[in-house]
């Protein structure tokens, strides 16, 4: 009951269990971490990160059209070009706090067989 008076917390509003997991699960696709982590370092196009993931650009498409509907990244338009950035930089934090989470247990993690 304590977790609905926090509706108008600095977090925000309340964030149900269903729209978290959906969250978590954006950034639990590899390549999808992988782009997130890129774009947390800047700015890129679909073909550097294509470039950098050594992945199909369709591919990279893909997984930037997931990002931005779940409003982890955003794109600009520049020219001939659009730019990719992530859209709040405490997504580093949670990437860096779930790797520390799972450095002990990296080798467990990867057997897993349930997910």
């Amino acid at each position: 009951m304590a977790q609905a008076g926090r509706q108008g917390s600095r977090a925000g509003p309340a964030c149900g269990p269903e729209a978290l997991a959906r969250y978590f699960r954006v950034l639990g696709d590899p390549t999808r971490l992988r782009i997130a982590e890129a774009l947390l370092e800047g700015e890129r196009t679909v073909s550097e990160l294509a470039a950098l993931l050594a992945a199909p650009q369709s591919r990279v498409s893909n997984h930037l059209a997931c990002l931005k509907w779940c409003r982890v990244a955003e794109a600009e338009r520049r020219g001939r070009e659009v730019v990719y950035r992530i859209t709040d930089p405490r997504v580093g934090e949670v990437i860096g706090l779930a790797r520390s989470l799972a450095a002990g247990h990296a080798g467990h993690l990867a057997s897993c067989r349930r997910i």
